[in-house]
């Protein structure tokens, strides 16, 4: 027979009190215990790892970044001797060539080499006598068109006045209205001799039949005089009854003519033209005139530069022509030292060319202080470096810099000898012997200006774009500057995609930059 399943439960002890049971309050409090409590802990485990890793999951920019350049230089006191280089001295910038600006034959040469000559003074003359003749020739071709201009005025004025004062056309006025008025007097004394006319043929008529019946008692040549002197009557008053129509119409033209000379007197047409024609006479000629005016001063001028004068104040450094030589002046198929006289040069603005060595040309900068000494003068003479030239020398191994010199005296000139003392800067923080300190540098390129100054981006070490303003120094011939403050030795620049970038902008840094920084 099969054993019954033993019960546990009876081994349980019941340790509540007496008759107590099991209420609702306990069993909530058991519930929050076991499910609560722990769901709580683990969301707050969720959210402290959803924002440790919510930056990777923005968009982030990839970046390329380029180390901060750490340098070491040696300061030294300033005046301290860099090093020295000969060098020889020479005009500042160059010397000038002093041309003849009008082609010709030099007939004398006025100046020496050395000497010291003032600007606007003669250093030379050329054969002028073909310049004189030009000149004599253009002022006589000025009196000419002198001539011309003031004939060109008289008409001007004579048709003015015609224009104001039409005498000419009145006068015509006048002898047209004399002949109006004679034509009409006459076809006004018409009727009256055409009457007289009539009865003049009336008694020659009758004079005459009387004469012809008396024909027995006169002779025949008192009757042929008769009818001679009726025929002259008859013939006058035919005339002048055809007189008439050719009288009117003598008036009707005249009348036609006065009226048009009264046109032409309120119109004055011609007399208009007349006087633009004389302005554009007086116009052509004065034009002329100025033409010759100005053949006249070229003529002067070239004269003039015949005598080849100083352009500035200063001291002859050598002569390139001589008496009998031929200078082309500005003939523009003319080279550039066919015209050259003589080069000269300021003395108070010289300048020395040193040969430096390029292992001390990084110790050269802008403006630095230079001791020249020569042997034509006793003190040392001061100067400052203008620039470095752009070609070095192969043989020498040495780059020339230019140095200007400080107050030159007297006695030095262009081709000597000197040597060129380069000494050391000055500085912020001089000592009084030789240390190192370390300079910073940046590619120039990614340093970037605003109104609040210049400022580059840097990734920091939680990969977020920082925005750093920086405070600049001297840019180097190499391509980068020199970073006074604002950045440390470890810091990173980003040098691609800064455009878009804001300040805590999230990046991805893809590796150094391949190119800038490199040295």
């Amino acid at each position: 027979m099969a054993k019954p399943p033993i019960d546990l439960s009876r081994l349980a002890l019941d340790r509540s009190p007496h008759g107590e049971t099991t209420t609702p309050n306990r069993r909530r409090k058991r519930w929050f215990t076991r499910y609560v409590l722990p769901l709580g802990i683990f969301a707050g485990f969720v959210a402290l790892l959803g924002a440790a890793a919510g930056r990777q999951w923005l968009p982030s920019t990839s970046v390329t970044v380029v180390p901060v350049i750490v340098k070491r230089s040696e300061i030294q006191q300033a005046g301290t001797t860099l090093f020295q280089a000969p060098g020889w001295i020479e005009p500042r910038p160059t010397a000038i060539s002093v041309a003849a600006l009008a082609p010709g034959v030099i007939e004398e040469l006025l100046v020496v080499e050395g000497q010291q000559i003032e600007k606007g003074e003669a250093i030379a003359r050329l054969i002028s006598i073909d310049a004189e003749l030009i000149v004599e020739q253009a002022k006589n071709t000025l009196a000419i068109r002198d001539g011309e201009v003031n004939r060109a005025i008289a008409e001007l004025d004579a048709a003015k006045i015609r224009v104001e004062n039409p005498v000419h056309l009145q006068v015509q006025l006048a002898d047209a209205e004399s002949t109006l008025a004679k034509a009409m007097t006459e076809l006004s004394k018409l009727p009256f001799l055409i009457t007289a006319a009539q009865a003049n043929a009336e008694f020659a008529r009758g004079s005459m039949e009387g004469k012809r019946s008396a024909k027995g008692a006169i002779s025949g040549r008192i009757i042929a005089r008769s009818e001679s002197e009726h025929a002259t009557a008859d013939a006058d008053l035919k005339e002048l009854l055809s007189r008439q129509p050719n009288l009117q119409r003598e008036i009707d033209a005249l009348t036609n003519k006065v009226n048009a000379i009264k046109q032409q007197i309120k119109l004055l047409v011609e007399e208009t033209r007349q006087v633009e024609e004389a302005k554009a006479k007086l116009q052509s000629a004065e034009a002329m005139r100025d033409e010759a005016k100005l053949q006249v001063r070229q003529t002067e001028l070239t004269l003039d530069r015949n005598v080849v004068r100083a352009p500035i104040s200063g001291r002859v450094l050598r002569l390139i022509a001589a008496p009998g030589t031929r200078v082309m002046g500005l003939d523009s198929t003319a080279g550039q030292s066919s015209s050259t006289v003589i080069e000269m040069y300021d003395p108070h603005r010289l300048q020395v060319r040193a040969d430096v060595r390029l292992e001390d040309v990084p110790m050269v900068t802008h403006g630095q202080s230079v001791e020249i000494e020569t042997a034509s003068t006793k003190g040392v003479i001061q100067g400052r470096v203008l620039q470095m030239t752009s070609t070095a020398n192969i043989q020498k191994n040495t780059l020339e810099v230019k140095v200007e010199l400080i107050a030159p005296p007297e006695t030095v000139s262009p081709e000597m000898l000197v040597a060129a003392s380069f000494l050391a800067p000055v500085t912020d923080s001089p000592g009084k012997g030789p240390n190192e300190t370390e300079r910073m540098f940046v590619p120039n390129q990614l340093v970037q200006s605003a109104d609040s100054g210049t400022f580059v981006w840097i990734v920091d070490a939680a990969n977020v774009a920082q925005r750093r303003a920086v405070d600049t120094g001297n840019l180097s011939d190499d391509g980068l500057i020199e970073i006074r403050s604002g950045l440390q030795a470890t810091d990173k620049l980003i040098a691609s995609n800064a455009d878009g970038l804001k300040p805590g902008s999230p990046v991805v840094v893809t590796g150094d930059h391949q190119t800038l920084g490199i040295n």
